[in-house]
């Protein structure tokens, strides 16, 4: 292993609560063992980029509903494929050597796992993306 790979695990958060188990199937492994771990390491930067990507598109957002909002992250993540690809290069980069050989055998699945996972994480801090408002010096 190289060294950027071992530096590389040693930054990743142990999610205590995965389970792995002898009858998943690899895509499944990956998913837990190497996706969840790099998306909860990347987090805060995925919060910082919606959040500029709100902005690029004329904070449009801040005048949605909550269910609305909810559907424009989903439309985001799925439909402007700019966006996709910044946010799966932000995973695919944290990956060590071995992990994305393992991800270039059945990328385009593994693709959809990620996406769902980042979808997830983005709706459920929601409430992170509220507008800022600064307070005028009177």
């Amino acid at each position: 292993m190289t060294s950027r790979d071992t530096q590389l695990l040693a930054i990743r958060p142990i999610i205590n609560s995965l389970i792995i188990s002898p009858n998943m199937s690899n895509d499944e492994r990956f998913q837990n063992l190497t996706l969840r771990p790099i998306i909860k390491l990347q987090n805060d930067l995925f919060v910082d980029v919606f959040k500029n990507y709100i902005a690029k598109h004329k904070n449009v957002f801040y005048q949605l509903t909550i269910e609305k909002r909810l559907n424009y992250i989903e439309n985001a993540i799925h439909k402007d494929i700019k966006f996709r690809n910044s946010l799966k290069g932000m995973i695919i980069g944290q990956f060590t050597s071995d992990e994305y050989e393992k991800y270039r055998l059945n990328s385009s699945a593994l693709n959809k796992r990620m996406m769902a996972i980042v979808k997830q994480r983005l709706q459920s801090n929601i409430q992170l993306f509220e507008k800022s408002e600064t307070l005028k010096a009177v």
